[in-house]
């Protein structure tokens, strides 16, 4: 049922309660392009953007970007390298 939906949160800084859904039940092409974009762009790069999620159907986050660390999800070894 929630095969191949994938979802994109961003977190805004200052206020790091401050989120918004960018796409929502997008396949994980999209969803990763999406959120490619967001952390190259302005406000990614600014710091405006403080932290970058993909979740699947069942909510369960597949990829993380933190401002301060860059790619924290999935990690090296998770990935095998």
């Amino acid at each position: 049922m929630y095969d191949n939906q994938f979802s994109v949160c961003m977190w805004f800084s200052p206020r790091e309660g401050d989120y918004e859904y960018d796409v929502r039940f997008v396949d994980a092409e999209t969803a990763v392009k999406r959120a490619h974009s967001i952390i190259n762009s302005v406000g990614g790069r600014a710091g405006f953007i403080s932290r970058v999620i993909i979740t699947d159907g069942g909510d369960c986050i597949t990829f993380e970007w933190d401002r301060d660390h860059g790619i924290v999800f999935p990690t090296k070894e998770d990935l095998g390298k």
